[in-house]
């Protein structure tokens, strides 16, 4: 089972909306996917329909606060979504009290990786939204993750947000030597017609080198009416220029990932890839 987190120390740069797409076309190519909410905004949790104070199941708070840890206890908190092989464990605004409420314990920033061992049969996939906030809640989904993909907005600002990201993969490689980060940078929102956009995906190419994808997220109306319709956008338009670029990155990533981590790549992932190698030119 691979694991992805989505991660970046800016806001409003695609985390939710990269998490739900490729979710998406995960799905609609008959995959087990799991989508984990992070954030105390619970963004991801309403994307796909879901409010946290009318769920049945429990959610992620109640994950943390389990004191021993089961496969069953993890079953709890997931949603099965309308769509078969999508799965969610939704978010709650209670998740910022989460810092406060795992001080002390043992073993915090390592919670959400032992949680998904439990169900590593389950799913080919487990998607994790982050928060923008460094804290118990984004090192718990760094720690779990086979790649974390730092979406990037094509804009000045965000590239410092992105250095801040970078920074925090060194320090905390730094203070634990058992930990190590693979990460890719995904440019979004990318408007060629504009010189920001341009400039600023020189700049990625540029100083970022092997870290970055070389094919980027364009900007696309679409991804607006995804998020109203509660859908992810492959589900409800997958020809679309936002969802076709999103299916190449998905097979980006399943490439990168039978390189780097083939025993994490389940049977029916690896047929996909295959599958997708022999129709290409």
């Amino acid at each position: 089972m691979l694991v992805w987190a989505v991660a970046s120390q800016k806001g409003g740069v695609g985390k939710t909306t990269s998490v739900a797409s490729l979710a998406g076309w995960l799905q609609k190519e008959n995959l087990r996917v799991l989508v984990v909410d992070t954030d105390p905004h619970a963004s991801l949790t309403s994307y796909l329909g879901y409010e946290d104070d009318k769920l049945e199941q429990n959610n992620l708070f109640d994950l943390y606060a389990m004191k021993n840890l089961s496969r069953e206890g993890v079953l709890r908190c997931i949603t099965h979504t309308p769509h078969e092989g999508l799965d969610l464990i939704a978010a709650s605004m209670t998740l910022a009290t989460i810092d406060r409420q795992l001080s002390g314990r043992q073993g915090v920033g390592r919670i959400l990786l032992r949680s998904l061992k439990l169900i590593e049969d389950c799913y080919d996939v487990v998607l994790i939204d982050c928060p923008p906030v460094l804290g118990a809640l984004m090192v718990n989904a760094l720690v779990a993750a086979t790649t974390i993909i730092v979406p990037t907005q094509t804009e000045f600002l965000a590239l410092k947000g992105l250095e801040g990201m970078v920074r925090t993969f060194t320090v905390m490689q730094r203070a634990n030597a058992s930990v190590h980060f693979e990460y890719l940078i995904v440019p979004t929102m990318y408007d060629r017609r504009t010189k920001a956009s341009v400039q600023s995906l020189a700049y990625l190419q540029t100083h970022y080198l092997d870290h970055v994808w070389s094919e980027c997220i364009p900007l696309d109306v679409q991804f607006r009416e995804s998020s109203a319709k509660r859908l992810p956008l492959p589900l409800m338009d997958p020809g679309c220029y936002g969802a076709v670029a999103y299916h190449h990155l998905l097979s980006f990533l399943v490439e990168r990932e039978l390189t780097r981590n083939p025993e994490r790549v389940s049977p029916e992932l690896m047929a996909l890839a295959q599958t997708q190698t022999q129709v290409r030119p």
